[in-house]
């Protein structure tokens, strides 16, 4: 057990948060899936968020601020110097004309009350308590824009290019950047991040001084530096920040120079947790469930980049115990699990998903994943082994999780196979979240809605509606959006859908089913994260559309 897990663990014991019984389950958990205390207690329910919070501030006798739900702006977080907030672990959260409220991590800090006192002479100085995480993610306020920071590195030559791609991925790690392009153009390389799912530029290099640059990424991704012709793909693993990331390198040549495109992978799982991704407490219930069953199929569907393997990977880290054999087949292999036998697919060795999945069936595995079903050899054999006393989950191309029946009927499942393994069937969309920076409110009336969204009707009946959305800061790029979440469509395979998939039925005859048991569609789930301030109507309308 961790430090932060024992303080917890003590804290939460002796203000009687939990009972001793749930500290052992959670101990227990933590053991089997390498992860912490605070994972099973949050996954259970037993505790949130903010209950955590409150708990440990009042063992320090200080409030609780939640600087999520609270954040300070930036001009406000830059009146305590850097080094001071970076030694302390400070954050100016609130600011009064006489007082200031400090949120730090440790109100205990030797010297801290005082050294605060003489920054903020005549105000009085309350200290609060908040996550270190929360802290943490605001020190990015006092780093200079990347521009700057990119044209100061452009000057120490000869060494420029690893001080490029040093400053590149610290950046990309702070704002959780999925893919970094160079894209050459006649004068210039742009270089853009891909950031909860959209491009957004973030600087350029003269375009003389890239071929140093793509040098040195040809050299660490184990490239030919004398190709300029034709496409080439490799794979690099650096250290950024403290943390190991695995890069997916991909260049091709065009009219203007090499174009590249890095893919940024964590190389172990991140702590996803069933409520992190988005899923409502109902459709938590359905999945834990489905997952608890000895046998069966759960399939997720959606486009691709809709955050399926995300999806499946949360299930795998609440199925990773010591007793089962868990293997898994992927293309590529995104992130690395421990205590989990995962094997990348391999065309140069004729390493296919069917083959793959034809070798782990004579492993002994108790849960296989497949990173998508393909091709009706791999869905013939996944089928086989879900019927056969394994827990197979998988990911297919379905437009929703209705239409993944008739779609797999097409691929040449049978019928009657696919009605006996079965089990949960997940569509998903991933929409990008509400900064918490920047959110404000904004009240409309019902004729509004309904003369600019005429075919939201039924979805704002009330004479006024209250929608949220990010006005824009430094925090968020100027976009409103910060970080994303998933919407999901569920439908459990029950009795009356087992005896309608014999039947071949059609999209809407699977649907209608499904409704009457209580799915919502990707839309309903959408607006329900609209209402309570999570995305907004114009994000859910981008990936859904009512029914």
């Amino acid at each position: 057990m961790n430090t932060n897990d024992q303080i917890v663990k003590e804290i939460l014991l002796h203000q009687s948060y939990v009972t001793p019984d749930d500290i052992l389950k959670a101990e227990e958990y933590a053991k089997e899936h390498n992860s912490s205390i605070v994972d099973y207690l949050f996954t259970s329910g037993l505790i949130n968020r903010s209950l955590l919070g409150q708990a440990v501030a009042e063992a320090f006798k200080v409030p609780f601020f939640n600087l999520t739900a609270n954040p300070p702006q930036q001009e406000q977080i830059l009146k305590i110097p850097k080094d001071i907030a970076l030694q302390y672990y400070i954050v100016l959260a609130e600011e009064e004309p006489l007082k200031v409220t400090i949120a730090t991590a440790n109100p205990n800090q030797e010297n801290l009350k005082e050294l605060l006192q003489k920054l903020f002479s005549g105000k009085i100085v309350d200290l609060v308590y908040s996550f270190p995480k929360d802290i943490e993610s605001l020190f990015v306020n006092y780093r200079q824009p990347l521009v700057a920071r990119l044209s100061s590195a452009l000057k120490d030559t000869p060494g420029f290019a690893p001080k490029i791609l040093e400053e590149l991925f610290e950046e990309a790690a702070i704002n959780k950047v999925s893919d970094i392009h160079f894209e050459p153009q006649e004068n210039a390389v742009i270089i853009r991040f891909r950031i909860d799912g959209v491009l957004q530029t973030h600087g350029n290099i003269p375009k003389p001084l890239y071929e140093n640059i793509l040098n040195r990424i040809k050299v660490k991704s184990r490239l030919r530096i004398d190709e300029h012709k034709v496409p080439q793909d490799g794979a690099m693993r650096m250290t950024v920040n403290g943390k190991l990331i695995d890069l997916r390198i991909s260049v091709v040549p065009t009219m203007d120079g090499e174009k590249t495109a890095i893919r940024i992978l964590s190389a172990y799982l991140r702590d996803y947790s069933l409520s992190d991704i988005g899923l409502s407490q109902a459709n938590q219930q359905l999945t834990l469930a489905a997952i608890r069953k000895p046998f069966g199929m759960i399939i997720c569907t959606g486009p691709t980049g809709s955050g399926k393997t995300t999806t499946l990977y949360a299930l795998i880290k609440l199925l990773n115990r010591p007793e089962v054999n868990i293997t898994t087949i992927e293309d590529p292999i995104e992130y690395r699990i421990i205590g989990v036998n995962q094997i990348q697919v391999n065309p140069a060795t004729n390493l296919t998903f069917a083959k793959g999945l034809r070798s782990i069936i004579r492993q002994d595995p108790n849960i296989i994943l497949v990173g998508e079903i393909r091709d009706p050899e791999t869905a013939e054999i996944a089928v086989n082994a879900a019927l056969t006393g394994h827990l197979l989950l998988t990911t297919f191309h379905a437009n929703d999780a209705a239409t993944a029946i008739p779609r797999l009927l097409d691929v040449g499942v049978e019928p009657f196979l696919m009605a006996s393994t079965l089990e949960l069937i997940v569509a998903q969309r991933l929409v990008r979240t509400i900064c918490q920076s920047c959110k404000m409110s904004q009240f409309y009336p019902k004729n509004y809605i309904h003369n600019y969204f005429p075919n939201l009707k039924n979805h704002f009946l009330d004479d006024s509606t209250t929608l949220y959305r990010g006005k824009g800061c430094t925090v968020c790029h100027g976009t409103g959006y910060k970080g994303r979440s998933a919407i999901f469509e569920f439908i459990a395979v029950g009795k009356e859908m087992r005896e309608l998939i014999l039947q071949k039925p059609s999209v809407d005859q699977i649907w209608q089913l499904a409704k009457s048991e209580g799915s919502k569609d990707l839309f309903e789930d959408g607006m329900e994260k609209v209402k309570v301030g999570i995305t907004t109507l114009e994000e859910v309308l981008r990936v859904a559309s009512p029914r």
